[in-house]
């Protein structure tokens, strides 16, 4: 019988844990198995390879290394104020070590005239410098030998403190099974052409010097072969998904170009942007084969995704399908619906409307009546759509608007209302995604980038007012409003604060109406309280421009298109993040005209709030903003990603580690492509580590 590897052990069984520690881990950070601890990597490491002279310690100096012999200990004070000082000299001078608690057990541990090793940082009052609860140790050959080393700083949390799991815990139990472990344990799971190439270590040095690195150089290949092996499986597994599901469905084939899309691209008004075109090629490359198209269409507000999806549809249409469009709300849906139909006016195809608020059962019977006879070409709703009794004569694409909205089971039913094969599926995002979080979120679908403005879209305005410049604000709304304008006044939502919140919308509406009275100036308010029925008369008044500003909350950020809207006001800029301040900005401006929009904030701001600030008025760009937003919130925040475990890496970092993933998604696109199974000798480590793991690398952003 094989001996089984040491590190599927429980953690109760390694040396110093034990059940009551077990059940710490096993809580604090999910650590069941010897395996799970020794992947519990460190956050930082300690440079304990050099020591100083206490002479040389001034007040720029952070943390230090001394080795003296302590002289005198003795305790001060009383209650609160008591302390136990401990007085060590090295042959250059002398310093105070100050303990405040736990003073009658250090008291114990220590020995007068012992030379000792001392970390910590020194704290200077007046001309009196000491060096409050050090760490400290009696000199050893370990801790004094020539190639000293970097100590390794790792994650706890309270709980695990309290049972002595804090670093020096883990430190221990750490160097406790790196003794136990044999080099045969660890199974090396990258090829050695690849370790080669990159000359990345073995993975059994590697997790040695990540935890207990000879030096800075160890430390820094051990790391980006770790680094690698993280971004490498990930990206392996989702093209290896995106590989095999293009093998295994098949997709319609829509042969031809015929009538309805030359019929449609012939009067259009406008020449497309060379990043149109360039989308719509690459949508035709997909659905002109026999492959199932998955592919996700990203570009800033207004940069035109509606009409590339729009032309997909009619390529659809003139192969004998039909096709739907799915929005994540009645407004959105309502809006493609009116843009649909008024793009195709005077070309012979049906376009239908559902959601749930189409009632009646002779309306709703007529419509899917239509739909299940093929007389209805497009079909354009919410989820509704997708519900049993709506039945397909052959649906062929589907369209996806804000994808992140909808969740797995809903995607998954879309897929079943077209049979033999799945429609093609074509997701749209108004969320500009930074590429390193593309690559990694939407991994496994192909995307297609629009990052170009159609010509004669003007750059929204941007400009930082404070509520010292209310009045002149007042003002230049009433220039706009005098120009036949229309101007929206946002207010934050925040759930847990909606009272307060609402408060603040009531009180800024009743200022609003007393700047512009009534019968002069019409005013709509929106917000989430409000029925939909009424919320929804309320947008409709502010499109057909019988209000002249709408006070909302940011329920507008996926509203009615209103082209005559060229001023934006977001109250308390500070409370809104960088995405949805450009989604809101994305509202106005979109009749081609000047626009503006006008950041207000109290005067005092947080550095991160001003940073936001800055960037909003330094650019239009939605892919720099994105980045910036990466910067200041994290990948794991962007975009709904939150929701995709694929972003919790233990070392990887998307920001700082762009180059790795680039390689390793070169590597891992090559392997895919030359051997898709892993069937070669070669590939064998990759495949049996694959086969290992449990978590299986599942990525959220399919649609099946």
């Amino acid at each position: 019988m094989a001996e089984q590897n040491i590190l599927k052990s429980p953690i109760e069984y390694m040396k110093g844990v034990g059940p009551f520690r077990a059940d710490i881990l096993k809580k604090e950070l999910g650590i069941h198995t010897f395996e799970d601890f020794l992947m519990h990597f460190p956050f930082r490491y300690v440079d304990k390879t050099q020591f100083h002279r206490i002479a040389d310690i001034d007040e720029e100096t952070e943390n230090i290394q001394l080795k003296g012999v302590l002289r005198r200990l003795e305790t001060t004070g009383e209650g609160r104020k008591k302390r136990l000082v401990a007085r060590l000299r090295d042959p250059s001078g002398a310093i105070d070590l100050v303990w405040f608690k736990g003073i009658r057990f250090i008291e114990k541990q220590l020995q007068i005239g012992s030379e000792y090793v001392v970390y910590g940082k020194p704290n200077f009052f007046k001309s009196y410098i000491s060096i409050p609860h050090p760490e400290i140790e009696i000199v050893s050959a370990e801790n004094t030998q020539e190639a000293a080393f970097l100590e390794p700083v790792y994650r706890s949390t309270e709980k695990m403190k309290a049972k002595h799991l804090d670093a020096k815990g883990i430190r221990k139990i750490q160097k406790l099974l790196l003794s136990r472990i044999k080099p045969t344990d660890i199974k090396e799971n990258l090829p050695e052409y690849i370790r080669t190439k990159l000359k990345l270590p073995n993975r059994y040095e590697a997790l040695r010097q990540i935890h207990f690195p000879s030096n800075q150089k160890t430390l820094r290949l051990a790391s980006n072969r770790l680094k690698f092996e993280e971004l490498f499986f990930l990206q392996l597994k989702l093209l290896q998904t995106r590989g095999v599901r293009k093998e295994t469905f098949k997709g319609y084939h829509f042969r031809r170009i015929g009538d309805a899309f030359n019929g449609f691209y012939k009067k259009l008004p406008f020449e497309l942007t060379n990043a149109q075109k360039r989308v719509i090629k690459e949508i035709r490359q997909d659905v002109r084969t026999n492959r199932h198209m998955n592919r996700l269409l990203q570009g800033d507000v207004g940069s035109g995704k509606t009409i590339c999806a729009l032309m997909t549809m009619l390529m659809a249409i003139d192969n004998g399908f039909q096709a739907c469009l799915m929005a994540p709300t009645e407004i959105l849906a309502k809006q493609h619906f009116n843009n649909v139909t008024k793009d195709l006016e005077g070309l012979d195809i049906k376009v239908e409307f559902l959601s749930g608020s189409v009632k009646g059962k002779k309306k709703r019977g007529k419509i899917l009546a239509e739909l299940a006879s093929g007389e209805t070409k497009i079909l354009i709703g919410t989820h509704a759509l997708i519900e049993d009794p709506i039945i397909f004569k052959n649906l062929g694409l589907a369209i996806i608007d804000e994808q992140h909205r909808f969740g797995v089971a809903q995607r998954a039913k879309l897929w079943k209302k077209s049979s033999p094969y799945p429609p093609h599926i074509l997701v749209m995002t108004a969320t500009p995604i930074p590429r390193t979080l593309a690559m990694t979120a939407y991994g496994d679908l192909d995307v297609s980038v629009i990052d170009e403005m159609p010509p004669g879209r003007k750059p929204v305005k941007t400009m930082h007012k404070t509520d010292a410049h209310r009045l002149r604000v007042f003002g230049f709304m009433r220039e706009q409003i005098k120009k036949g304008h229309q101007v929206y006044i946002v207010y934050p939502l925040i759930e847990e604060s909606e009272t307060l919140d609402l408060n603040n919308l009531m009180e800024g509406y009743e200022s609003i109406s007393r700047e512009f009275p009534i019968p002069e100036y019409q005013i709509s308010i929106v917000h989430g309280r409000m029925k939909p029925k009424d919320k929804e008369f309320e947008m409709q008044r502010f499109a057909k421009h019988e209000t002249h500003i709408m006070v909302a909350t940011t329920v507008i950020e996926v509203g009615v298109n209103v082209p005559n809207a060229t001023l934006m006001i977001i109250e308390n800029t500070e409370r809104f993040g960088l995405a949805q301040l450009h989604q809101l900005r994305g509202r106005v401006g979109r009749g081609g005209g000047e626009a503006f929009c006008i950041l207000m904030s109290s005067f005092k701001l947080s550095t991160e709030s001003r940073h936001r600030i800055k960037t909003m008025c330094d650019t239009n760009d939605g892919f720099k903003i994105a980045e910036e937003d990466m910067k200041l919130r994290g990948p794991g925040n962007i975009a709904g990603t939150q929701q995709s475990g694929l972003l919790h890496f233990k070392l990887a970092d998307l920001l700082k580690d762009h180059k790795i993933l680039k390689v390793a998604r070169e590597i891992a696109h090559r392997i895919v492509e030359d051997d898709l199974k892993l069937e070669r000798s070669e590939h064998l480590p990759i495949k049996e580590y694959l086969l290992s793991r449990k978590d299986g690398y599942k990525g959220w952003s399919r649609i099946s």
